[in-house]
């Protein structure tokens, strides 16, 4: 997935172009625009919003040189999806801007829960269709992710210009990988209802216990395998060997060398003051893993 998106960029990019990103992000997206020659424009998305991107977000974002928005739901790291109707006011802010081509990373859309419902931006707005980039794989929802198998659709000149840069930075794909993919994608689907059933509960236990903490709000995640917690309540505060809780990356080292839990911290994803949780481990694992950050931050002070 993310050398299909490098290979969209620099088949585009022009020195000048901007490319719009909500953040919290992947952490690779901005690094692919800078090396496609473009400027990453952040555009935040809150811990008030769920994490997900208002239409007044991104109107201020779009300039003249914006050449695209770059959209995940469900998103790594929040898990955030988007309804159909929130997505629609979106897609009515890039309706007014022609201008601006859409590239959508689906790569969760087989990750969804509860009652949430997966759509993509050219399924809400089809006059988007043709300067829109669709990228999936199988990493996620099939377990493949060593498997390196991603695939994308749009426009035919679109497509050519990726296939040129893709044959002249990467080789092909191995044949046992695309025919893994092939049977992952037309066998039986019945696995993942099940899969997702296990997700949902891991997602409730941490959701929950992340949520008992003192200092931390941790909102219930729509897809994906991730949450996204605010430590907000947190800084300032001192652990017991003396070290005062600044940021969130101070928190995550604290955290990983006093309890032995690792967790990615926000500055990393473009949004402060927060880590990343996956909850793609056992039942016992991420209990254990709680429990601990329960106690080290009770024992904050």
């Amino acid at each position: 997935g993310k050398q299909i998106l490098y290979n969209a960029l620099m088949a585009t990019m022009n020195p000048g172009e901007e490319v719009v990103i909500p953040a919290p992000y992947w952490v690779s997206y901005p690094d692919m625009v800078l090396l496609a020659g473009g400027t990453p424009v952040i555009a935040p998305a809150t811990l008030e919003n769920d994490f997900k991107l208002t239409p007044e977000a991104l109107e201020e974002a779009i300039t003249p040189n914006t050449k695209w928005f770059i959209f995940n739901s469900p998103s790594n790291p929040t898990g955030a999806g988007y309804s159909w109707d929130e997505l629609k006011a979106l897609t009515d802010v890039l309706m007014r801007h022609p201008h601006v081509w859409v590239m959508t990373d689906d790569m969760y859309e087989h990750l969804a829960y509860d009652d949430f419902k997966f759509c993509t931006p050219a399924q809400v707005e089809p006059a988007l269709y043709d300067r829109t980039l669709t990228v999936n794989g199988v990493s996620k929802a099939y377990a493949m992710t060593g498997w390196r198998i991603g695939y994308a659709a749009g426009p035919e000149k679109l497509i050519g210009a990726m296939r040129k840069v893709q044959s002249q930075s990467t080789s092909n794909p191995c044949t046992v990988s695309q025919w893994a993919a092939v049977e992952a994608l037309n066998g039986t689907q019945d696995y993942i209802a099940e899969n997702n059933k296990m997700f949902t509960r891991r997602r409730n236990l941490v959701v929950d216990m992340l949520n008992e903490i003192d200092g931390v709000i941790c909102p219930k995640p729509e897809g994906a395998f991730y949450v996204y917690p605010s430590i907000a309540g947190l800084i300032g505060k001192t652990t017991p060997s003396g070290i005062t809780i600044t940021d969130d990356e101070v928190f995550a080292t604290a955290l990983l060398e006093d309890t032995g839990v690792a967790v990615v911290f926000g500055a990393a994803f473009g949004l402060s003051p927060n880590f990343r949780i996956s909850y793609a481990t056992s039942d016992e694992a991420l209990k254990e893993a709680c429990t601990r950050l329960q106690k080290f931050c009770a024992a904050l002070s």
